[in-house]
């Protein structure tokens, strides 16, 4: 292990476009399930509830969080509906499990998803069981990465120090938090306008542009 890892005991990762290729962009069918539930709720077009989706996004951190701040939705109807999508671009990866298996300390998925979606990519993944813990947005009262709480919510509930704990994520904006709580952050450049978003160098420690390829590495 580089030294500069030494004193990692905890190692959380994002699940979507980390654990899985961002050219899987399992996103873009879940959009389309958003765009679908926003044109019905709100009886508009596919290109107005386009806007409102994005515009929640960027403002709530997540289009859920939004939804339920302007329109009291039902999250757990929302996320049943946005995440029935179908999961055959994944592929299983025997190489990172072995990587991430690996790895000394325990491993944890901490996403804005909720935990029977990260369930089903995981396994889609060859990836099951390899996670002692899910952090997800359930967990975190609904409340999502980037805002503080949900990273309090991840220390209180799973026990981590901070401090010892290395965070991977694709969206740079969701390491600031991570950062000034102590946690080693990689940011995983996926090349996407909304992975850079708010991206400074003064709160990510690592870029890597391939999880499985980084992983590999360190052993």
């Amino acid at each position: 292990m580089p030294p500069q890892f030494s004193h990692v005991d905890h190692w959380i990762f994002d699940l979507d476009n980390v654990l899985y290729p961002s050219e899987c962009d399992l996103f873009s069918l879940i959009d389309v399930k958003m765009g679908q539930y926003i044109s019905q709720m709100l009886d508009c077009d596919i290109g107005e509830a386009r806007k409102v989706q994005k515009s929640y996004f960027h403002d709530h951190g997540t289009t859920l969080a939004g939804l339920m701040h302007h329109h009291g939705i039902d999250p757990h109807e929302f996320l049943d509906f946005v995440h029935d999508i179908d999961m055959s671009r994944l592929s299983h990866a025997p190489e990172l499990h072995r990587a991430i298996a690996a790895l000394p300390g325990e491993k944890l998925v901490f996403t804005n998803g909720d935990k029977d979606y990260a369930e089903r990519v995981l396994e889609n993944r060859g990836l099951s069981g390899l996670f002692d813990q899910i952090h997800d947005v359930l967990a975190c009262d609904l409340v999502p990465k980037p805002e503080s709480a949900a990273y309090q919510s991840l220390i209180k509930t799973t026990g981590i120090d901070p401090t010892r704990s290395l965070f991977v994520e694709d969206m740079a904006r969701n390491l600031r938090p991570a950062k000034d709580l102590g946690m080693t952050t990689i940011w995983v450049n996926t090349g996407s306008e909304w992975g850079a978003r708010d991206h400074a160098p003064d709160f990510i420690d690592h870029e890597i542009d391939d999880l499985e390829r980084w992983v590999t590495g360190l052993h």
